[in-house]
């Protein structure tokens, strides 16, 4: 495949988008996989010519691209696609592209699902302990409306919104400032993988029932059932995903010891 050709299955920019809306289609394509790590990107103009754009607005955009660790320009060598190792999804900008991203990349898929497994069940273990009764408000709130939103496969956008918020109300409810942020800059990364395993479900049903099961044994501060639970709703994502966790078994982390569980 050529440079020139590799853009034809590309949407064209707002035109009044400057060289963010450049910026956004371009990293929309290779978050999503549209090229693969190490090959060469598109000149700049190949870019200008195919996207009718001036080529101080496509270097502003590859400049975003480089700057968030997508691409790799090099004197002489041309660019290339980085290593999806080298991807900063901490990056401000990185978290707004992939806030708008329908395919994500499938080792993508695998990475935010790994980091979800290794630290959702021990929030939720940590939220069972501190969670205020605002904070369960917080969560039963984003709950009913995946209960109201789950039979109608035209909101299943709305439904994963409020899936998001039910995970978002647990890393707040923990209590920690740390995991609170990390919630906070990985939520997009969390979003396109929810929306994705939404898209592959048939039914809702099973997965309300097990984050169902999450809510309770928060509200009833059952740290360890909080904790398997959690492992639980992300087993079925796994399968909706088609990702294999190997059966990986999380060993119960040490809960620090100024958390401690609130008078009920």
């Amino acid at each position: 495949m050529t440079h020139a050709s590799s853009l034809t299955q590309l949407p064209q920019p707002a035109e009044d988008g400057g060289a963010s809306a450049l910026a956004t289609v371009l990293a929309h394509a290779i978050l999503s996989g549209h090229w693969t790590s190490g090959e060469t990107f598109p000149r700049e103009l190949d870019l200008c010519q195919h996207f009718a754009a001036s080529r101080n607005r496509v270097r502003n955009a590859l400049a975003a691209l480089s700057g968030s660790g997508l691409i790799e320009r090099t004197a002489g060598r041309g660019t290339v696609v980085r290593d999806i190792v080298d991807w900063q999804l901490l990056d401000p900008q990185m978290s707004e592209w992939m806030a708008g991203l329908a395919s994500p990349h499938p080792q993508l898929v695998r990475e935010v699902f790994a980091f979800r497994l290794s630290a959702e069940p021990f929030v939720s273990e940590l939220a069972a302990l501190a969670a205020t009764a605002q904070d369960l408000a917080r969560i039963e709130t984003a709950f009913d409306g995946m209960c109201e939103s789950a039979a109608d496969p035209a909101r299943r956008e709305e439904h994963a919104e409020h899936d998001v918020a039910f995970h978002d109300a647990i890393y707040r409810a923990s209590h920690n400032l740390v995991w609170r942020q990390m919630g906070l800059l990985l939520r997009p990364s969390i979003v396109a993988l929810i929306q994705h395993s939404h898209h592959q479900a048939d039914s809702l049903d099973d997965s309300l029932a097990r984050h169902r099961r999450v809510l309770e044994a928060i509200r009833l501060r059952q740290p360890d059932a909080a904790r398997e639970a959690t492992e639980q709703v992300l087993a079925r994502t796994a399968a909706d995903l088609g990702v294999d966790n190997g059966g990986r078994q999380l060993k119960r982390p040490a809960v620090p010891p100024h958390v401690k569980p609130l008078a009920g």
